[in-house]
C-alpha cells in the first residue's frame, strides 16, 4: 500500500488534499482593530449619531473576534472555511485568520507507541511472538485530518499489518550444517529487518501525512507451544558447535605433542604406541569429566 495505490474491487473516492499555508496575521493587529471598532461605536453612541451606523462597527467587531487562534509550539491549525480547506497555520503564536472559519488543531510532535505482542508464523511456518516500537510524526496536517478518518488509529493498524507481513517474510533463524547462522533472519539480522519494517510502515501511512522516524523490534520469541522444542534445538546446535571446536583443538594439541616428542627425541614410539597415546590424549582432552590418572609402574608394553 502506498500513496498512489488504486482501489480494488470498487470505485473508491479518495480525498485529494495537501498542506499549504493560509492567510494569517499577528493576532494583536486583530485586537487593535477590535478596540478601534469599540471606540467608534462608543463615539457614535456618545454623540447620538449611532442610529443606522452603529451596526457597522458591531459587525466588524464580531467578525474580528472569530479570527483569533492560539497555536502552541508543536502544533498546527488547519483552517476550514464553509467546508473548504483553505490552509494551515504552521507558526506558533497568537494569530488572526480568515473570519467565520473552523480551526482544527493537530499535534506535530514526535510520538511513539508499542504494538501488541502479535502471534504470527515466520517464513518457515513456526509460530512466533513479535512486537515493535514505532516512532512517528505528523508532517501534513491536511492529510492527517481529512484524508483518513482517524490518523492515530490508522497508524497503529497499518503498523501492525506491516509487522505481520515482515515477520512472515523472514525465518526466525537460519542455520547451516555447521550450526553457524547465515542469511537474513528475524533474530540474527534485527537491524536489517527493522529497516525493512520502517520502509513498509512508511509506505502504508504516507496517505495520512505521517512520517516514520524509526521502527525497532522490542520483543521476539518463539510461541509457548514450541519454545521448549526450539530451546532444545538451540542447545543441541550449541553442543555440536562446541564439540567441533574441542575436537579441532584436541587434534592440534596431539599433533604438537607428537611433533615435540619426535623433535627432541624424548622417547621413541612405534606406531602402536603412538596410536595408544593419541587415543589417551583425545579421551583426556575431549572428555566431559576430569580424567583419573593411572600410574604405570612397569614398561610401556606391560
Amino acid at each position: 500500500m502506498n500513496e498512489t495505490a488504486q482501489p480494488v474491487g470498487h470505485q473508491g473516492a479518495r480525498v485529494s488534499v495537501s498542506q499549504h499555508p493560509t492567510f494569517a496575521v499577528n493576532g494583536w493587529l486583530g485586537v487593535l482593530v477590535g478596540a478601534l471598532c469599540i471606540a467608534v461605536g462608543w463615539y457614535l453612541i456618545s454623540n447620538g449619531v449611532g442610529g443606522g451606523l452603529l451596526w457597522i462597527p458591531a459587525v466588524i467587531l464580531v467578525l474580528v473576534c472569530t479570527t483569533f487562534v492560539v497555536v502552541a509550539p508543536g502544533q498546527m491549525a488547519a483552517v476550514q472555511f464553509f467546508g473548504s480547506y483553505v490552509g494551515s497555520v504552521q507558526k506558533a503564536g497568537f494569530v488572526s485568520v480568515l473570519p467565520l472559519t473552523n480551526r482544527r488543531k493537530i499535534s506535530v510532535r514526535v510520538r511513539n507507541f508499542e504494538t501488541g505482542r502479535l502471534k504470527v508464523n515466520d517464513a518457515g511456518g513456526n509460530p512466533i511472538e513479535i512486537a515493535a516500537i514505532v516512532v512517528w510524526q505528523v508532517t501534513d496536517s491536511a492529510k492527517a485530518l481529512y484524508a483518513v478518518d482517524s490518523y492515530d488509529d490508522f497508524v497503529r493498524v497499518q503498523s501492525e499489518s506491516a509487522l505481520r507481513h515482515v515477520a512472515n517474510s523472514y525465518p526466525y533463524e537460519t542455520y547451516t550444517d555447521e550450526s553457524d547462522e547465515v542469511g537474513t533472519s528475524l533474530r540474527g539480522s534485527t537491524d536489517d529487518v527493522a529497516a525493512q519494517l520502517a520502509r513498509e510502515v512508511a509506505e502504508r501511512v504516507a496517505v495520512a501525512g505521517v512520517e516514520i522516524i524509526e521502527v525497532r523490534i522490542s520483543h521476539l520469541a518463539y510461541a509457548q507451544e514450541i519454545a521448549q522444542a526450539m530451546l532444545r534445538r538451540q542447545q543441541a546446535s550449541a553442543v555440536v558447535s562446541a564439540r567441533g571446536r574441542i575436537v579441532e583443538g584436541a587434534v592440534s594439541m596431539v599433533e604438537l605433542a607428537l611433533a615435540r616428542l619426535t623433535e627432541h627425541e624424548v622417547v621413541e614410539l612405534d606406531e602402536e604406541r603412538k596410536a595408544s597415546m593419541v587415543s589417551n590424549l583425545m579421551v583426556v582432552l575431549c572428555g566431559d569429566q576430569p580424567p583419573s590418572p593411572v600410574v604405570n609402574a612397569g614398561t610401556l608394553y606391560t
